[in-house]
């Protein structure tokens, strides 16, 4: 074996078990493995998962807060502070702040990202070239999904709809829309679906980024989603209207993500930050209704969105603290809402990305993260050390912890 991994915890409660890696796969998992390895890993009963998704983050204009500050702390000024700040983004400038982004998520565990890559005519492909070649360059570390991401709208920025074209020839894995940030909303949505379908790619929507329900365009995606035969293919991020939405009123639009298999990325740190903004007392927290919305059988995921910028001024690409913030503010802490957080970073976003060999199985690509706790319930709330990051079968990240007490 390359790999073995000794008395592992996997599963809360259950024997300790041993994980053999051979050329880049899980190649058996069992008590007490006998087989020669390279390398031996003594997990001593700590917890092992699969490796953590990023299921929606920015690189390409990640790390500028200090640039050009979003004082009022709203989207409307995130958006219009950002608007001029690209123009000035060399492709440098964007290579390196990224990587700084990239090397972050590694150390911290994760191991695949969906990672929505700008362009307009005014700052032309200068992101999204730069993030392609990111894509390429850190493909041993993790794997990467970039989405064509239309920031400024399409019908709003002309030429954006020829670009949208441009970029999925040119490689982008998903196709990205904002509906709320264009006119009219609902053919910018058609024209997603349709260049979805001409690529056959993924669909990954900013949806109903706001405080209140009006003006919704939900229901209408459930209903095109169906209708074009996209179930298990579209993401949802933001989605903070729906936390104004009465239960009466909400049920039928689980319904809807439920029946359409709809993932819903809930982007904690981003849209506490900028969420109840107008509120003058007993400020909303801004959140989509993360428990109805598992509870009603949509795929639940959380994720970054932004770290350091005008959108979120704060951040360290540390995933596991992002679950942390969802589970005082999204009231997940309870007993039986604890053991569903780590699968909102894990298993959840595999299945909203397609990945399809994750996980802790024989026969699985070895994308594995060692937690320094022995508690898979839990893993979030430890904010443990990520002792051990193995990317297809090689150790990438090794964390030494040396902790002493003086008494």
């Amino acid at each position: 074996m390359d790999i073995l991994i000794k008395k592992a915890r996997l599963e809360e409660g259950a024997e300790l078990q041993d994980v053999a890696i051979k050329d880049g796969k899980i190649a058996a998992i069992g008590h007490a493995i006998d087989a020669d390895a390279k390398q031996v890993i003594e997990a001593n009963g700590k917890v092992l998962v699969p490796g953590f998704i990023e299921g929606h983050i920015h690189l390409d204009k990640a790390l500028i807060a200090d640039r050009l500050p979003n004082k009022s702390g709203t989207l409307k000024e995130a958006i219009e502070v950002t608007a001029k700040l690209k123009p000035t983004f060399t492709k440098e400038d964007i290579l390196d702040r990224a990587q700084r982004t990239i090397e972050m998520l590694i150390v911290n565990g994760t191991t695949h990202i969906r990672t929505h890559a700008e362009f307009d005519p005014s700052q032309g492909f200068t992101g999204f070239e730069a993030i392609m070649e990111l894509k390429e360059k850190y493909k041993s570390f993790i794997d990467m999904q970039v989405v064509a991401f239309p920031q400024e709208g399409i019908f709003k920025a002309p030429g954006t709809e020829e670009m949208m074209f441009q970029a999925m020839e040119a490689g982008a894995d998903v196709v990205g829309g904002i509906p709320y940030n264009d006119s009219p909303a609902k053919e910018h949505i058609d024209l997603v679906f349709e260049i979805a379908k001409k690529y056959g790619k993924p669909i990954d929507f900013h949806q109903d980024f706001k405080d209140d329900p009006e003006g919704m365009t939900i229901e209408y995606i459930c209903e095109k989603t169906i209708a074009e035969g996209y179930e298990g293919q579209v993401s949802l991020g933001h989605v903070t209207a729906l936390g104004a939405v009465p239960k009466k009123q909400l049920e039928p639009i689980i319904e809807g993500l439920a029946k359409a298999q709809i993932s819903i990325m809930s982007l904690p740190a981003t849209d506490l930050h900028m969420g109840g903004r107008n509120d003058e007392y007993n400020v909303r927290r801004g959140l989509t209704p993360i428990r109805a919305l598992r509870d009603g059988g949509v795929n639940m995921c959380i994720a970054t969105n932004n770290i350091r910028n005008a959108f979120t001024p704060y951040g360290t690409g540390d995933l596991v603290q992002t679950a942390m913030l969802a589970i005082p503010t999204a009231h997940l802490g309870g007993a039986a809402d604890l053991p569903t957080v780590l699968p909102m970073i894990t298993t959840n976003p595999a299945k909203a990305l397609g990945i399809k060999d994750y996980g802790i199985e024989v026969g699985h690509t070895a994308n594995l993260v060692l937690l320094d706790t022995e508690s898979v319930t839990n893993a979030i709330i430890d904010l443990p050390t990520r002792l051990f990051v193995i990317k297809n079968g090689r150790v990438t990240v090794k964390t030494e912890k040396i902790v002493t007490v003086y008494r």
